[in-house]
């Protein structure tokens, strides 16, 4: 079969709940995601999947080098902070263009490749897209960047083409739909297929629909809108992400590619402030469901069955692996990896495996272990756990009934560990808000 296109969308701080196709409620306006609905309803959904980490820059180095991200100093800040460009220490944050990478192998394997929105693995001159495989950049290189103005909460303009700064006019969010359109369109007429990874911001804060340019002129530097924002303005924020997905999609449908082209969806980590996440507790930073399991949707007319569902077990290195495996594109023997390809679930609903996950947090000294219905816990150096087939909230703490299986996994989870470089001193924990700012559960 011809190799397919590979379109890899990674929205920003989305719960797992927030799309129809996983549970949400409709907004005033109507359906929040009727095209990621859609691409779900042709596809195939993931109700057990999970990101790398619950903070956005430790999941991207795992989806760049489809390898636990414990293995690179940079992924051991919670997140990179953006006060570091220009730093002698952001000098060694970041993704070394040494590192084999998802867009480096199918590059040096024929394949186009671009990256359009958020990077969040270190700043020029050290590291960049550029640098780790991609051929065309367009856009933040921070973790938080106002959808108007396009300034890190650093306060500095934070846009890019390539490695040059580039200032734009326009919601950035359809900024980077309209350069991914761009790009599909130029990859029609080529000889060779092509590798998109469209990393929106969204809904990440601000929380700006397009009609909110005045809020960002009145924010500032001050874009973690800790004073602002509401369930409203966040489903709306979506929607405009879905409507971006939407013109890419029509894009791939007008030039002939859609059913050639491998589109996988995902968020970095689990929902913020105004995200719904239910039945899971807890979000962004936590090792609880809330904060790790993120929808998974995977659409591939020529290859998957529409209407599919799967409770297969994942996390976002896996779908590195799944997309070298289906561009048939090998690693280096020297780049062994940690993701496990899911090309055997794509193609057959009843190939899936056993898989076992591991987490761990410099913040509140977290880790976690998912095994088969099991998961084990530590937060606040207290141990856990949870039986999640009947309890996907983890309110029955299992440990007192079950200390022997408590005891196994807890020896698992850290024999583990000890094959990990253990986490530096000086990684530094960034928290946007505390209960300072609003109450916690």
């Amino acid at each position: 079969m011809q190799r397919p296109n590979i379109i890899f969308i990674v929205a920003d701080d989305l719960g797992y709940a927030d799309l129809g196709c996983y549970g949400g409620r409709e907004a005033g306006f109507g359906a929040v995601s009727p095209v990621l609905d859609g691409l779900a309803a042709h596809g195939l959904r993931l109700t057990q999947g999970y990101a790398n980490s619950p903070v956005c820059s430790p999941t991207r180095f795992a989806l760049a080098t489809a390898r636990y991200q414990y293995r690179l100093r940079g992924a051991a800040e919670e997140p990179i902070n953006s006060k570091t460009r220009g730093t002698p220490l952001g000098a060694r944050l970041g993704l070394p263009p040494d590192i084999p990478t998802v867009a480096s192998l199918l590059r040096d394997a024929g394949y186009r490749t671009a990256l359009i929105g958020k990077w969040h693995l270190g700043y020029p001159p050290h590291f960049g897209p550029l640098r780790s495989g991609y051929e065309e950049y367009f856009g933040p290189m921070s973790g938080g960047v106002d959808y108007f103005t396009h300034l890190s909460s650093a306060g500095q303009h934070d846009l890019w083409t390539g490695e040059q700064e580039h200032h734009d006019e326009g919601y950035l969010t359809d900024l980077l739909s309209q350069r991914s359109v761009d790009f599909v369109q130029r990859m029609a007429s080529g000889d060779a297929p092509f590798f998109l990874s469209l990393h929106y911001t969204a809904p990440h804060w601000p929380w700006e629909t397009r009609d909110d340019r005045a809020t960002a002129e009145a924010l500032g530097a001050g874009i973690a809108h800790l004073a602002g924002g509401n369930i409203h303005q966040y489903q709306r924020m979506i929607h405009h992400m879905d409507e971006g997905i939407g013109w890419v999609v029509e894009a791939l449908r007008a030039t002939g590619q859609l059913d050639n082209t491998l589109i996988v969806f995902t968020s970095d980590n689990g929902g913020e402030r105004f995200s719904d996440n239910w039945p899971l507790v807890g979000g962004k930073m936590d090792l609880t469901e809330g904060g790790i399991r993120v929808p998974w949707i995977a659409h591939w007319p020529a290859v998957i069955a529409p209407g599919r569902h799967s409770t297969q077990h994942c996390m976002s290195m896996d779908w590195s692996a799944t997309v070298l495996d289906a561009a048939g594109v090998q690693a280096p023997p020297s780049h062994a990896l940690d993701g496990v390809s899911l090309m055997p679930v794509l193609r057959d609903e009843g190939a899936e495996f056993a898989r076992r996950l591991y987490w761990r947090m410099k913040h509140r000294g977290q880790r976690a272990l998912r095994d088969g219905d099991w998961k084990y816990l530590r937060v606040d150096g207290v141990d856990y756990l949870f039986n999640l087939a009947g309890d996907e909230r983890e309110r029955a703490n299992q440990a007192l009934q079950a200390p022997g299986h408590l005891a196994a996994l807890r020896e698992d989870w850290e024999a583990w560990n000890a094959g990990m470089p253990a986490i530096p001193e000086d990684a530094t924990v960034s928290l946007v808000y505390t209960a300072g700012d609003m109450p916690q559960r």
